[in-house]
């Protein structure tokens, strides 16, 4: 068994964490042993996560393989997006600029607020009686 030569990247979303393997030869992406459209079903999902290919302009010249859990569809995809964005960078210190441009370099910071005790959710309180 040979070992191919492949660049790594992790990216993070909201819960979610992708670890990702890009190879420098031409091929599909897979998600968790699957077909990248076969994960991402909503298409604003699997735009955000292959964005990262279409800003470089690599969308047919690199292998994808990835590993993700935690979180949905929605954190999934864009910690895959956040993840290619670094492994691409790892493979090619050029592509930094056009990805930096395309804000895809950035952790997205936005959490779920914590619940407060108190309250029915993180700000949501119960109804409010005089009397």
């Amino acid at each position: 068994m040979t070992t191919q030569q492949y660049y790594y990247g992790t990216g993070r979303r909201k819960t979610s964490i992708a670890r990702i393997r890009v190879y420098n030869t031409p091929g599909g992406s897979t998600v968790n042993g699957k077909p990248i459209d076969e994960v991402f079903t909503v298409g604003a999902w699997l735009r955000q996560a292959t964005s990262p290919l279409g800003a470089t302009g690599l969308v047919d010249k690199v292998t994808v393989v990835a590993k993700t859990h935690g979180g949905g569809g929605s954190g999934q995809a864009g910690a895959f997006a956040h993840g290619l964005a670094r492994a691409l960078v790892n493979m090619d210190e050029s592509l930094r600029k056009p990805l930096r441009d395309a804000g895809l370099m950035t952790r997205d910071p936005r959490m779920k607020e914590s619940k407060k005790y108190g309250l029915k959710k993180a700000r949501k309180a119960p109804q409010y009686t005089k009397r």
